[in-house]
């Protein structure tokens, strides 16, 4: 029986424990929110253990458990100091910590104490990423040159997200999204599967804005726009898209020497991968426009309904590590990759106008496939 804690019961907690009901084998140890009155209202809804203050959750865990940190982003370098100092593994909510000084002191802390420490999303475990990985290591698209992934949500501050709840009434935290920006929030929805596939990023040239001045909350806001170019050390570049503010699009597109492979929604875990054969038809060059769908043999992970915006399963990340625990390998979320993709969400977002090329200094070999997607 593998063992988790929460840190923090706000608005994504219910996305976690919704999940959760559909894994086997895993069990909350605590639960502990700053708020009384919200961990009273979570706890009795879900039926978990509650602790009385933080030091109190810390203390008590049993050796071996794993903290979910889904507290508000300012406060996941402290929150993930605190766990991993107190001999506890960690899977942080992105990103891993707002600065990457921070991150590097959190990944070599993890290090020296023999832990391990994990940032979300998960969803590279999921089964449309693991399908795209598939097809590209099985050539069916040849080799890949360049990807365009999207990942705008619409024009969010025009949204009525002050109605927008969690199943047990938390509401979406909409001053903190602004000031923490959309790119730390959703640029690892596919920065993690390029990375996973790829391995590191040697340059990063990107650029972002503010483009819709005065929302909602205390500035100052993040930037709403971003726009990147990846090169990648084993040749692809890739360019990334985040915003709050272009009609929603969560495509991807992989171009390759034989045609293309795409997918259409990055946040859910099945959604469907297709690939486009290159051809000629009458001198004219051309993707097939009835692209074929690629499928796996065998059964994927547990799937999760749609709820909101969402159609994935966030205990994937937590269940890896939990597995990877018990039969002592190494986590396919480890700790540099982790700290890696952090940085280079960092660096997009920190981009503004002039920043210009960036090398990154640290780096991280591609991900061991999922056993059923190989």
């Amino acid at each position: 029986m593998g063992r988790i804690a929460l840190l923090g019961c706000g608005f994504v907690a219910d996305l976690y424990l919704r999940s959760l009901r559909a894994m086997s084998g895993i069990e909350v140890a605590a639960v502990y929110d700053r708020d009384a009155a919200r961990l009273d209202r979570f706890c009795a809804h879900w039926g978990l253990p509650k602790a009385g203050s933080l030091t109190g959750f810390l203390e008590t865990l049993p050796e071996g458990t794993l903290v979910l940190n889904l507290t508000n982003p300012s406060a996941h370098y402290e929150l993930n100091r605190a766990c991993l100092d107190a001999g506890h593994h960690v899977y942080s909510e992105k990103p891993l910590a707002m600065e990457i000084d921070d991150a590097k002191a959190l990944h070599t802390l993890a290090r020296d104490k023999g832990l391990m420490l994990a940032s979300a999303p998960c969803s590279v475990l999921g089964e449309a990423a693991q399908t795209l990985g598939h097809a590209l290591r099985h050539d069916i698209a040849g080799t890949p040159r360049v990807i365009y992934a999207e990942l705008d949500d619409g024009f969010v501050p025009q949204a009525a997200y002050r109605k927008w709840l969690s199943e047990t009434g938390a509401p979406w935290p909409y001053d903190d999204e602004f000031r923490v920006g959309c790119t730390l929030e959703h640029a690892g929805y596919y920065l993690g599967w390029l990375i996973a596939w790829f391995g590191t990023v040697r340059t990063v040239v990107a650029a972002s804005a503010e483009t819709v001045p005065d929302k909602t909350g205390a500035g100052p806001m993040a930037p709403d726009l971003s726009v990147a170019t990846l090169f990648f050390e084993t040749g692809p570049v890739a360019r990334l898209t985040c915003s709050i503010v272009a009609p929603h699009d969560h495509s991807i597109r992989i171009v390759g020497d034989k045609g293309v492979l795409s997918c259409d929604a990055a946040w859910d875990n099945a959604a469907k991968v297709r690939f486009a054969k290159r051809m000629t038809l009458r001198r004219r060059l051309m993707e097939h426009p009835f692209p074929r769908r690629v499928k796996l043999s065998g059964p994927p992970h547990p799937k999760v309904k749609r709820w909101g915006a969402a159609a994935m399963n966030f205990m994937l990340g937590p269940a890896e590590m939990l597995d990877a625990l018990s039969t002592k390998r190494p986590s396919r979320l480890s700790a540099d990759f982790a700290l890696h993709m952090t940085e280079v969400t960092l660096a997009i977002q920190n981009a503004g106008e002039s920043t210009g090329a960036q090398a990154m200094t640290t780096c991280c070999d591609p991900m061991e496939p999922m056993p059923w997607a190989r």
